[in-house]
């Protein structure tokens, strides 16, 4: 009897068993199926890895922007052109330490004399652009004891040189010669002393150094011919602290052999700013 009811026992559990799986099957039977997770997370993790790299490249744009718009804003050093800080070449302004012309010096014309004022717009205009250009090449080769070299508003001829409240004319003409190319001796006479020298094209220039006034100060002075000009510069004394020229004849002679007066001379000579000189017999 024990031994058939074990054996009951144990068939009521196995029915027991597979009543639940059954049930479960039909159970899960209606379920979706359960979805592949690796794909979605290495999509996701693609799509992650393309949103940093966007932003890392948007971030380089962004700093190669800057550094492109800081080469622009901030010029290379010097003149002329300069690189910035990415290497792009960019235009520099005009440093401001550059030289401008200088406003004339004004002069009022003796009474009956005349003055640049009365030229016509565009002749005074062009006289007044040698003048500059004479101006930058006095300045750069006349010694520094003749000061500032400033042009004048009387005459196209005039400049002035200004040094510790002093003040020395300058006289300085290209004028066409006509008849007149007389070369007059440089006579050792009264005190003034002669010097001669050959300039580049076998010109041959002359340089004195004069009493003047009342022979308490001297002038220095020199004169040439090129082409179909006369050539003078003069510089004067300072009558009033009783200074004569700061300048030598030697040192006007090797002015006169600088190719940068030289040029501007020749300018002159093929574009005058000066009129003919007339001579009048008997006068």
């Amino acid at each position: 009897m024990g031994t058939n009811e074990d054996l009951n026992g144990h068939l009521e559990h196995a029915r027991a068993v597979l009543l639940v799986r059954d049930a479960m099957a039909r159970t899960t039977a209606d379920l979706p199926a359960i979805p592949d997770l690796a794909g979605p997370a290495r999509a996701q993790g693609r799509r992650r890895i393309a949103r940093l790299r966007a932003a890392i490249g948007g971030g380089a744009v962004a700093v190669a922007a800057i550094a492109v718009a800081g080469a622009f804003a901030l010029p290379g050093t010097g003149t002329g052109t300069g690189r910035g800080a990415t290497g792009v070449e960019v235009a520099a302004p005009p440093p401001s330490s550059q030289a401008q012309p200088q406003p004339p010096v004004h002069l009022e014309p003796s009474p009956g004399e005349s003055s640049m004022a009365d030229l016509p717009p565009a002749e005074r205009a062009r006289q007044e652009n040698f003048q500059n250009r004479a101006v930058a090449v006095l300045q750069e080769l006349l010694p520094p004891t003749v000061g500032t070299v400033q042009r004048t508003d009387l005459s196209v001829r005039l400049y002035r040189g200004t040094k510790d409240g002093k003040t020395f004319d300058i006289i300085f003409s290209v004028q066409p010669s006509g008849a007149d190319r007389t070369d007059r001796p440089c006579l050792e006479v009264k005190g003034q002393v002669c010097k001669r020298a050959t300039l580049p094209g076998g010109i041959e220039a002359t340089a004195a150094t004069a009493p003047v006034n009342n022979g308490d100060v001297a002038e220095t002075r020199l004169s040439f011919h090129y082409g179909k000009s006369n050539v003078s510069l003069s510089v004067s004394p300072h009558d009033a602290s009783g200074t004569s020229a700061p300048v030598t004849g030697d040192q006007l002679l090797e002015l006169a052999k600088a190719p940068g007066f030289l040029d501007l001379v020749k300018a002159a000579d093929s574009d005058p700013v000066e009129q003919e000189q007339k001579i009048i017999p008997g006068g």
